[in-house]
């Protein structure tokens, strides 16, 4: 009896141990000279990666120790971090690995298979067609949405979004420490919804947003499952409490952008009964938002389905509202933290509003707002938003004279790259001059990606640029940002999109006017 126990015991460890064994071989054929970590049975390198706080700072001293690109293991996965410019070249370009890592599976239940996640599941060929073959419809279609003549309607919207950002911020104490990133959270929500969904949901009046709360609770349960082997098993986790957190998570994010897209669709096809909807007072024709592309294209294709439309719409309710929100965000703190900076570009916008300093900012202004460019790069830079994503390969590939073999997950190390001391001389320190336009032809295109690059790179670029100028040019016009006291030093902490731990605090000083 004891040893049918032993048995049942320690069998599936040792076929476990066999299995393991067997993957790191198979990878370890074409990646031993790959450097990396030293590994540990069954587990590989997870406790490596540490906490959420630490994980960005391990994998950073990785790859200065390994003096660019290194390898991990995952389990029995091989994990492939990119930190050198000529291999995030090779794979940012590459119009044939496109497919993302089991990692996005992990938001599957959110974001469905839309323009973010299409083709993570790449275990199967046929599924990898199919999803790489979506991606490309989804992307053709959406583009359109985001033409140059469209974002210029756009800034009606950030203006308007932003002067009740700088009310709100008003009525806080002067010159008071507060954490503005809910305060950014709720404005660039309001934006999306107006812009690219058509509608409004006046969420800066909405001080408790359930939409806000739960996407930060989701960010949260992405970091623990991916850092978590029980939480990333499908089998074992609808079993945990965090499944239940989860989806109630889920019911309220997707019910407010189901209520978003049906309030939208009411008023898309009683407009379309009328004879002059797509006409403006000129008698030109108007551009569709995002939101009404999708409606038209559905219209007009079955195979585009509702079902399609939603998961296109969580996706840029997510992207295009928390990883903008927490750009502008870090880019205030950045210039609370650097008053000299901050007076260059305060400087600009005097120059720019010297006609009429309570003018609302029209496109041409944002163009010729060069130097706060600089700055949201530079905050980009040091603050990269999303730190890091990953594709998996499908077969093998020659990456610059090393064969990658079928499986392995590439990870672009974008926060790596960007901290490169080869590349950006004492990489902690904020320098907007880093992106003058001298200082950035010395460097390769692919030293700076925090929209990525190549086919996969973020659509919604140009419209998240335009939103960070504005949002962050009317909170300089109205206000003198100083450092916290007591004194604060964010706490980064690494989700989906970068985070501040222990929140984001300023002090604002209202200015008396340009």
């Amino acid at each position: 009896m004891l040893q049918i126990i032993l048995i049942i015991v320690f069998l599936p460890l040792i076929l476990w141990l066999l299995y393991w064994y067997y993957n790191v071989g198979y990878f370890e054929k074409h990646l031993k000279t790959v450097p990396g970590p030293s590994r540990f049975p069954l587990l590989g390198n997870v406790k490596d990666l540490g906490t959420p706080i630490t994980f960005l700072d391990n994998l950073y001293k990785f790859s200065l120790q390994y003096n660019g690109t290194f390898k991990m293991y995952l389990g029995s996965r091989a994990e492939i971090f990119l930190v050198n410019t000529e291999h995030l070249e090779f794979l940012l370009s590459s119009n044939s690995i496109l497919v993302k890592s089991d990692l996005y599976k992990l938001v599957k239940r959110w974001l469905g298979t839309g323009l973010l996640t299409s083709g993570e599941e790449g275990n199967v060929y046929l599924i990898m067609i199919i999803l790489g073959n979506k991606w490309r419809k989804h992307r053709k279609i959406i583009t359109p949405a985001f033409h140059f003549q469209i974002l210029e309607e756009f800034i009606d919207v950030f203006n308007s979004a932003s002067d009740v950002l700088v009310e709100k911020l008003n009525a806080a104490p002067n010159k008071a420490s507060i954490d503005i990133y809910p305060f950014i959270a709720r404005c660039t929500l309001d934006i999306i919804c107006e812009t690219a969904m058509g509608t409004s949901v006046n969420a800066q009046n909405d001080i408790d947003s359930e939409y806000v709360n739960s996407v930060k609770i989701l960010l949260g349960i992405l970091v623990q499952r991916s850092l978590s082997p029980i939480l990333a098993n499908d089998l074992l986790y609808p079993f945990t409490t965090t499944y239940q957190k989860e989806k109630a998570a889920l019911k309220v994010v997707h019910g407010y952008t189901k209520s978003v897209i049906s309030k939208r669709k009411v008023e898309f096809y009683n407009n379309s009964k009328t004879k002059d909807e797509n006409v403006d007072s000129y008698g030109r024709k108007k551009k569709r938002a995002f939101l009404d592309l999708l409606l038209e294209y559905s219209a007009n294709d079955p195979s585009f389905t509702e079902e399609h439309i939603q998961e296109e719409v969580d996706t840029f309710m997510f992207e295009g509202h928390d990883t903008t929100a927490t750009s502008i965000t870090f880019a205030l703190y950045a210039l609370a933290m650097n008053p000299h900076i901050q007076e260059k570009a305060y400087a600009e916008l005097k120059e720019i509003f010297s006609d009429d300093s309570k003018r609302h900012a029209t496109y041409r202004d944002l163009q010729e707002m060069k130097y706060l460019e600089m700055v949201i790069k530079e905050t980009l830079r040091i603050y990269t938003t999303v730190p890091f994503y990953s594709r998996a390969l499908e077969k093998d590939v020659n990456m610059n004279g090393q064969i990658i073999p079928k499986g392995t997950m590439l990870n672009v190390f974008a926060y790596g790259i960007h901290h490169n001391p080869k590349i950006y001389k004492d990489p902690e320190i904020f320098d907007p001059e880093r992106f003058s336009i001298e200082n950035s032809k010395k460097r390769s295109p692919f030293a700076f990606i925090p929209f990525s690059a190549g086919p996969r790179n973020c659509i919604g670029q140009k419209f998240a640029m335009l939103e960070m100028k504005s949002s962050i040019s009317d909170v300089l016009r109205n206000f003198k940002l100083l450092p916290s006291v007591p004194a604060h030093k964010v706490v980064l902490k690494s989700e989906a999109v970068l985070k501040s731990d222990n929140g984001v605090f300023v002090r604002l000083e209202k200015r008396m006017g340009l």
